[in-house]
């Protein structure tokens, strides 16, 4: 048998702070202090070589129990649909006009925020309402 392991969810992206700090609104997550002898991160980023400036970042559930988020500066942009997502638990245990009211406020609240509204799949026989959506940097993600 084995063994759970814990994981993290790795972002590549253009500014991994910004986007960073987009997702700790959208979870509730926080960001790290910044390493031991500095007082800030941006003091932190300024110690290093340019090129390793803001190349990085990383927020956590201050829970402790949802993965670690990490946050890593890529040369180039997103140019395809993502194969892995978040899917942003904003409905659990609603149903119908309910579920969709909730889901909708937090589609208001993300957009304010600087994500993007892609299309709202209204419930069927067979599921529920969902919402897909863009993070600030065109990752996808689904309110659900």
């Amino acid at each position: 048998m084995s063994s759970i392991k814990k994981f993290q969810v790795t972002f590549d992206c253009a500014e991994p702070e910004r986007v960073a700090r987009f997702w700790c609104e959208v979870l509730g997550y926080v960001a790290p202090p910044p390493p031991e002898g500095f007082a800030t991160w941006d003091e932190f980023n300024r110690s290093l070589p340019s090129e390793e400036q803001d190349s990085w970042f990383a927020c956590s559930d201050p829970s402790g129990v949802g993965p670690r988020l990490y946050f890593q500066r890529v040369p180039e942009g997103k140019v395809a649909k993502n194969r892995v997502h978040l899917d942003v638990r904003a409905g659990t245990g609603l149903a119908g006009d309910e579920r969709l009211a909730a889901l909708e406020a937090e589609c208001a609240r993300l957009v304010a925020l600087g994500a993007v509204h892609l299309q709202t799949l209204v419930a069927d026989e067979e599921n529920e309402s969902c919402i897909n959506m863009q993070d600030i940097e065109g990752n996808e993600f689904c309110l659900d």
